[in-house]
């Protein structure tokens, strides 16, 4: 099947088999390799994406449902100058040891700042509970979302991850 979506802003159209998951179509056919798969169940949340604004397993949607769509990967939420508020402050907290983890926890985290910039730790803690980190503890990784809350608030209204 012919399928047609937007990938971080740019068109793209891509011939996949109808069973072909969207997390593999991203990786395999559009070489999109931030978005990494680690369960094939939905539970891990390392393949995350962002489907017209909503963070999504990609691992458990097909690629045909795309059709139409705009999906953003973690490689979308900056424009490679530099990292973005959120990937700074990673950095800054320590958030990330092995990193296989931290696409997905960078975009899930990106979904509820875009949503609610003013979330406190409990909220933080409730939506990233979906995604598995075998190596922080997750104390360095909410530390870090709510660092990066300043900048969602300041960034109402601007461009999504470009924050």
């Amino acid at each position: 099947m012919l399928i047609r979506f937007e990938v971080n802003g740019s068109a793209v159209e891509v011939e996949a088999e109808p069973r072909l998951t969207l997390a593999d179509c991203l990786r395999h056919q559009l070489r999109l390799t931030g978005t990494h798969i680690g369960c094939e169940h939905g539970v891990c949340g390392a393949c995350t994406v962002l489907v017209d604004g909503d963070a999504v397993r990609s691992c458990l949607m097909l690629a045909v449902q795309a059709e139409g769509a705009k999906v953003t990967t973690v490689e979308g939420l900056s424009d490679d100058a530099e990292l973005t508020p959120l990937q700074k402050s990673f950095r800054k907290h320590h958030a990330l040891q092995c990193g296989f983890c931290t696409p997905g926890m960078i975009t899930t985290a990106h979904a509820l700042l875009s949503e609610e910039p003013d979330c406190d730790a409990a909220r933080v803690r409730e939506v990233l509970s979906g995604n598995l980190c075998r190596c922080t503890g997750y104390i360095p990784i909410v530390e870090a979302v709510l660092d990066a809350r300043a900048a969602y608030r300041d960034n109402a209204g601007g461009v999504a991850g470009k924050a």
